[in-house]
């Protein structure tokens, strides 16, 4: 076999043990964690990357400038590179937008897992409490509670119901009005059966003090009789 011949089956042999071992890293996927920490890792670099570019395109400007007029040849060649590094700034632009992005994602996907996680869990805790619930009986407790809340209401009725017959206000007004003009006329006509002042010597118009007081207890009484028989 020839010096040729052995270097390509040993690239060859080599070559499958590593494509067979990257195929087995493949199988073990990262874990979201540890995609982010790489991801966040790389992000830090190249933002390193981005603020030494920047340091030396102003660099290469004050080179530019400073050798405008005296060597024409060196501040082209400063612009030059300022050039390329203004290049790689505009990649390495580019590349973060994408790796903030993809970080981004899996931040979200990581957290819309453990929210679905939560929410089956919940799911089950629920599931679990709803077996030990019939339905049929949940109804019928419904309605027998409501039938006791209606019993409840008319026994609170009947309790606050007064006592006693009810009678129309107005009605009773109306007739003690009747009675009052009723008694209004009869003093009327008894007035006007007093004696004739010629034939007979008239009272004094000022009563005793005891005959004063005894229509006082009198008047008293009628009105007691009055509210007893109106109430």
């Amino acid at each position: 076999m020839s010096k040729v011949s052995k270097v390509f089956k040993v690239s060859s042999s080599s070559s499958s043990r590593t494509s067979s071992s990257s195929r087995h890293r493949s199988r073990s996927a990262p874990s979201p964690r540890e995609a982010i920490d790489r991801l966040r890792e790389t992000e830090a670099m190249l933002t390193k990357k981005q603020e030494y570019l920047e340091s030396r395109i102003q660099q290469e400007i004050l080179v530019a400038k400073k050798n405008g007029i005296k060597n024409k040849r060196a501040a082209l060649q400063a612009l030059k590179r300022k050039k390329r590094f203004e290049q790689q700034l505009t990649q390495i632009d580019g590349t973060l937008s994408t790796i903030e992005f993809q970080r981004e994602a899996l931040e979200n996907s990581t957290t819309n897992t453990e929210v679905l996680k939560n929410m089956g869990y919940a799911a089950k805790a629920i599931k679990a409490v709803h077996q030990n619930i019939d339905l049929d009986k949940i109804d019928s407790l419904m309605q027998d509670i409501t039938e006791q809340q209606e019993v409840a209401q008319e026994i609170s009725d009947a309790i606050a119901k007064p006592f006693g017959d009810q009678f129309d206000e107005d009605e009773l007004l109306a007739e003690l009005a009747e009675l009052e003009q009723e008694e209004l006329e009869e003093s009327m006509k008894n007035m006007g059966r007093l004696p004739n002042a010629q034939t007979h010597q008239l009272p004094s118009t000022r009563p005793s003090h005891r005959a004063t007081s005894k229509k006082r207890v009198e008047d008293d009484r009628d009105m007691k009789r009055l509210a007893a028989w109106a109430s």
